[in-house]
């Protein structure tokens, strides 16, 4: 009697298993109301029965797919999509089982990811602003506009799936998406007049080596790899790569927008190098080739010392557009704030984005979206003649003080300096101290919070980012 129990139980078991395995899914990114890219190859992806064979057919072609379900039950297939438009259904069969996602439209897909400034939802966060917002929401209904989450998941390994859904835009939804993200979206929307999805993958409060994979990694000084016990679980190296970015790595995007630095003070010395890499790695990821990533410059923040240089060193992250093939940064300098890590002027962070975006990826003309910035100097008779890229109609200070140049000698002291018009060329600038009878480096709004007036500015208001020419 005991021995047929056993048997019974074994039995139910193996059918309970069969019925589980049996079930048909796609991956946790793929959903009802989602966008997929337009005019390419995209990946559909899931899980079903090891071995059995799929139909898959979609409502932009009249074509009907198959492929078969590895001995580990997941299945891919690549489909070719159309030209924007919508909305379509995607129909899944695995014999009598079938699968429908549906609200489908095909458009522009981007990636935005980073930490709190990205996160800062529409609706702000508690006690801190987002400017515009409550006009905002009133404006928000568009069936258009798609947006997904990716909910936060530091993971110790990479996984397959995450915890997210595709939602269209509405004021209830618009409220707690990423303001920088929405709006950026938006204006791409408004100005390619098609459907646009936007990826949200960002926290909080984290470093830039949590969103790098263990390989990427491996190249860089031991202290950047080691998962620190005292580390939050949500910055240890490759933990939010594992849980946020690996999950969607198949499903393709157009580009990535970036707002991230602010944790990495500690270690600015390596950031370049590390965005260099992770947008690396990324791309190899998710196999769409150099894919377009625009990114923001910190604001300027005291963090309880205005004078330090911490956020200024890190602020060099100019340079990595340079070491970043098909990349572009904006400036924020001019919205940051002394006591106020979070910018209320998210909307005029992702004007700027997006005026990279319609300009370089897209092939908008007569868009200014180009921040001056510093090309050289010349030194004569203690007076240093400053020169710009992307200046072509002139700098202004839209007549405010600019006071926050500095300059020094071979004694490596810097000084204040002052600013002086030139009426014969409005490209360029001129400084000069009573202090440094010979100059030999300059420092433009170089410290955590510059205190100023004003800044520098081409005369369309982009600002002209924090640099210096020394590289002490």
């Amino acid at each position: 009697m005991k021995k047929i129990s056993t048997l019974v139980i074994f039995v139910s078991l193996f059918f309970i298993a069969l019925t589980v395995n049996a079930e048909l899914k796609v991956a946790s990114v793929l959903g009802n109301n989602m966008v997929l890219q337009r005019n390419t190859e995209v990946k559909l992806w899931g899980k079903a029965t090891p071995a059995k064979s799929l139909k898959i057919s979609t409502g932009w072609s009249t074509t009907v797919f198959t492929t078969v379900a590895d001995e580990k039950g997941d299945w891919m297939l690549k489909v070719k999509t159309a030209d924007a438009g919508g909305p379509y259904t995607i129909r899944i069969e695995m014999g009598k089982e079938k699968l429908q996602l549906d609200n489908i439209l095909l458009g522009e897909v981007w990636l935005c990811s980073g930490q709190s400034n990205m996160e800062m939802p529409v609706l702000g966060f508690p006690s801190q602003p987002v400017i515009g917002s409550g006009d905002a929401l009133f404006d928000a209904e568009n069936s258009n506009l798609r947006l997904f989450t990716v909910k936060k998941a530091p993971m110790t390994s990479p996984q397959d799936t995450c915890t997210g859904k595709w939602e269209s835009a509405n004021a209830e939804t618009v409220a707690k998406f990423s303001a920088v993200g929405y709006f950026y979206a938006k204006l791409l929307q408004q100005k390619l007049k098609i459907p646009v999805g936007i990826i949200c993958s960002s926290v909080g409060g984290t470093r830039i080596e949590a969103w790098m994979s263990e390989k990427t990694l491996a190249g860089f000084p031991e202290p950047l790899k080691q998962s620190a016990q005292e580390l939050r679980e949500q910055n240890r190296p490759s933990h939010l790569y594992n849980g946020m970015i690996h999950p969607i790595i198949n499903y393709t995007i157009k580009g990535a927008i970036w707002y991230q630095a602010e944790s990495n003070r500690s270690n600015y010395q390596y950031y370049a190098d590390l965005l260099t890499a992770m947008v690396g790695n990324w791309r190899d990821d998710f196999g769409v080739g150099t894919f377009p990533f625009y990114y923001v410059q910190i604001a300027p923040y005291s963090y309880g010392d205005s004078k330090g240089l911490q956020t200024a060193f890190l602020r060099d992250q100019l340079k990595a557009m340079s070491m970043i093939p098909n990349s572009g940064m904006v400036c924020t300098l001019d919205i940051g704030s002394e006591g106020w890590i979070h910018p209320a002027e998210k909307q005029t962070v992702s004007k700027r984005l997006a005026g990279w975006a319609l300009s370089e990826t897209y092939g908008f003309k007569g868009l200014e979206y180009k921040s001056p910035t510093y090309k050289s100097f010349e030194v004569k008779d203690s007076i240093i003649t400053i020169s710009f890229n992307n200046a072509e109609n002139g700098l202004t200070t839209f007549d405010k003080n600019v006071e926050c140049f500095q300059m020094a000698g071979n004694d490596k002291v810097f000084y204040p300096a002052k600013m002086m018009k030139m009426n014969n060329d409005f490209r360029k600038i001129q400084i000069t101290s009573d202090k440094v009878k010979l100059p030999v480096a300059i420092r433009y709004a170089f410290s955590n919070f510059p205190k100023t007036e004003g800044y520098l500015f081409s005369t369309t208001g982009l600002p002209v980012p924090s640099f210096r020419t020394d590289n002490w």
